[in-house]
């Protein structure tokens, strides 16, 4: 077999980690009590992690350690710029970050989400970044206000018919 083909050194490799969820140029890195939570639980776990590789003797460990390093590097950074939105302050029918939100089209359609910061965004699981188009949209208003919101180059009208504080803050 050819040697072009064969690894022979992975520790001299570049360690690849995949980026945090971007944050636009300028905008503030908003958390969620639950987002905060969330990120302190990540923190301590990768603290965890990097002290077993450093004891660690196996081969992949280094490997393996830079890679928990930049993670922990990066999470840092987000730590320390993360400004704690409470949920619970405001009007109450206010569309805030923390707040589950419902939006009913003229046609009929709802729509139900809770705004979340950047590393706490979930779609799959109704929890949108407040940075999205439609959380853009939504922000700040109250129930019974009309909002627009374009995704793909096609605007719908929705009116927020209801604003709750999301139970898991």
């Amino acid at each position: 077999m050819s040697r072009a083909f064969v690894k022979e050194d992975a520790a001299g490799d570049d360690v690849l980690v995949p980026p945090r969820a971007p944050l636009p140029v300028g905008v503030a890195n908003l958390v969620t009590p639950r987002g905060l939570r969330l990120l302190r639980a990540e923190r301590a776990a990768l603290v965890s992690e990097r002290a077993a590789l450093e004891s660690s003797s196996a081969a992949e460990a280094t490997r393996e350690l830079a890679a928990v390093t930049s993670r922990l590097e990066g999470l840092e950074a987000r730590l320390l710029s993360a400004e704690l939105v409470e949920p619970r302050s405001g009007a109450v029918d206010e569309v805030r970050l923390g707040r589950r939100v419902t939006l009913r089209s003229e046609g009929g359609r709802t729509l139900r989400f809770t705004l979340v910061g950047v590393d706490e965004a979930d779609p799959a699981a109704g929890r949108i970044a407040f940075t999205a188009p439609t959380a853009a949209a939504v922000l700040g208003r109250s129930v019974g206000e009309q909002v627009r919101v374009t995704l793909a180059a096609v605007e719908r009208r929705y009116a927020v018919v209801e604003v709750a504080v999301d139970e898991a803050d």
